[in-house]
């Protein structure tokens, strides 16, 4: 405010001295002027009254009376005066010119009289400056008065007036940043009419229009600087409205993924599950698709496994969904779906549709248990599971050999041992029943581990969040 008045008391000063030296203060004086010609003011008489030496004595005459001319100069010939001389001023200069110009009979005036500056030897000139400043600024003095009461007053209007709107937006729109923006744009022209009002007394008026005109060209060159600066500001503007998330939300953006940690009027900050800040300008989010896996509880998870040519698909279908339908992670409703996909070279490929809570479990955690408990299921009902087969084609057949003798029994021992290793290796193979083992944990969703890394990191970038209501999370 005292900054603002400031200004206004120095535009007021500048006003009253310009005003002062148009007033009469005496202006500056003007540089040497050279050989000028002056017409006659009237018609030029065919048989002058007047003889030249009688036109050139009264010239002469008056010009020494006035004392302003050194070593005055008047010729006439035939009715055209030149004037010759060395003045002190400008003014006397086309003083003499007018002179001679209405003197009776003169057809034209050459006025060839010098002006010669004269050097100023004293401190006069800056004390006269002095007093027609200091006469401007008692001039100014109320006006600056008034700019020191109003200005103050127009300031603590629109500062209520804008606490006001505030509080009758409240419960009738969400965003808090809009609410902000509307009371700031309502309040603003109460402290304009005010400004405006200054102006307006101290008659400064058309000087505050081309101020202001100037400022909106100015407007426009910083606008074009800071395009992506204003972008983001209303993206993040019609974000705070539309609220496609809330803080703690985990979204996908832009091909970034993470929980929403904080918004402010340039970016929005994600905490991925690796523990890394993700800053995305939001005109970026705003222009890109959002997904958003926190807006609904239920989410769908799909599992692929293949399953042998040799069984029964549908047999494998029932194991799996009787599986499905006694883990306590996947929901009864919507129903689990175990579809046949595709023929494969060596499998028979299952789809397998399931849904979870997204806000209790996590996704990864519960495909995990249901993939080593299908297998588990899968193995103890005899279904075969087996890898990609790569066919081999041998063009001249394949040859045998009948083994004899010591030869024969060694094969068939190791055959033996063979098939002793893999019921061995059957029986250490056993999957355990669990839901969940120790290495699946509980199967909850990390969501609480990630937002425990997110209270130690803290808030980057100050502690603006649009995403808040009255201090809390939205």
């Amino acid at each position: 405010m005292v900054r603002i008045a400031g200004i206004i008391a120095c535009l007021m000063l500048l006003g009253g001295a310009a005003h002062a030296q148009e007033a009469g203060t005496g202006a500056p004086p003007a540089p040497e002027a050279e050989e000028t010609v002056a017409a006659p003011a009237n018609a030029v008489s065919v048989e002058p009254v007047a003889r030249d030496e009688q036109i050139e004595r009264r010239i002469r005459e008056i010009m020494q009376a006035t004392g302003w001319y050194e070593n005055p100069g008047v010729e006439v010939d035939d009715g055209v005066v030149f004037l010759d001389g060395v003045v002190k001023r400008d003014e006397h200069r086309i003083w003499a010119r007018d002179l001679a110009q209405k003197t009776q009979d003169v057809v034209a005036v050459v006025n060839r009289v010098q002006v010669e500056q004269e050097i100023q030897s004293s401190f006069a000139p800056a004390v006269r400056e002095f007093r027609s400043i200091w006469n401007s600024f008692i001039l100014a003095l109320p006006n600056i008065i008034l700019a020191l009461v109003i200005l103050p007053l127009a300031w603590w209007a629109a500062k209520w007036v804008s606490r006001g709107v505030r509080v009758l937006l409240r419960g009738r729109i969400d965003s808090p940043f809009l609410a902000d923006v509307i009371s700031r744009a309502i309040a603003v022209p109460v402290f304009l009419i005010g400004l405006y009002i200054v102006l307006q007394v101290a008659g400064l008026t058309r000087l505050a229009i081309s101020f202001l005109g100037g400022a909106g060209v100015i407007g426009i060159v910083i606008g074009f600087a800071f395009r992506d600066i204003a972008e983001n500001f209303l993206a993040s503007l019609i974000l705070s409205v539309r609220r496609p998330f809330k803080g703690g939300d985990f979204i996908d953006v832009a091909g970034q993924q993470g929980i929403v940690q904080s918004m402010n009027t340039r970016s929005t900050i994600l905490l991925s599950a690796e523990g890394n800040h993700i800053q995305i300008p939001n005109a970026t989010i705003f222009k890109n698709t959002i997904v958003n896996y926190s807006a609904a509880p239920p989410r769908r998870s799909v599992l692929d496994i293949g399953v042998g040519y040799d069984v029964s698909t549908a047999t494998a279908q029932g194991v799996v969904q009787d599986v499905l339908g006694q883990h306590e992670a996947v929901m009864n409703t919507p129903e689990p779906l175990v579809l046949v996909d595709t023929l494969g070279a060596s499998t028979v490929n299952l789809k397998v549709y399931y849904w979870i809570d997204g806000h209790r479990y996590s996704v990864v955690k519960v495909k995990s248990a249901l993939l080593r408990l299908i297998k588990k299921a899968l193995t103890e009902a005899g279904i075969s599971m087996p890898d990609e087969a790569r066919e081999v084609i041998f063009p001249q057949g394949v040859p045998v050999v009948q083994l004899e003798g010591q030869a024969q029994r060694t094969a068939q021992a190791m055959a033996e041992s063979d098939i002793e290793e893999t019921a061995r290796a059957e029986r250490e193979a056993v999957e355990s029943e669990e839901t969940a083992t120790v290495s699946e944990g509980d199967l909850s969703n990390e969501r609480h581990d990630i937002e425990t890394q997110t209270a130690v990191a803290g808030t980057i970038e100050g502690n603006t969040d649009l995403l808040e209501e009255d201090g809390r999370k939205a």
